[in-house]
């Protein structure tokens, strides 16, 4: 319990998402300008800051649900 409690906190939320956001801007960067970077590998970072993104969106309403129906 302490651990989800630990995820749902606001710092952690707003964390996840912007670290998010900073790894999808990177991935964009990288998919958009040519260097020696692997598209592959451009593509995996810019999934992986959407993903966070994505996470810290779903915590952020489990959040507003759990603390709807605390009481």
């Amino acid at each position: 319990v302490s651990a989800l409690a630990f995820l749902l906190e606001r710092e952690t939320i707003i964390a996840l998402a912007l670290s998010g956001a900073t790894i999808a801007t990177v991935g964009s960067y990288m998919v958009r300008r040519p260097t020696k970077i692997r598209l592959p590998f451009a593509h995996f970072v810019l999934r992986l800051g959407y993903g966070l993104t994505f996470v810290s969106v779903a915590f952020f309403i489990v959040a507003g649900f759990a603390t709807a129906y605390s009481e």
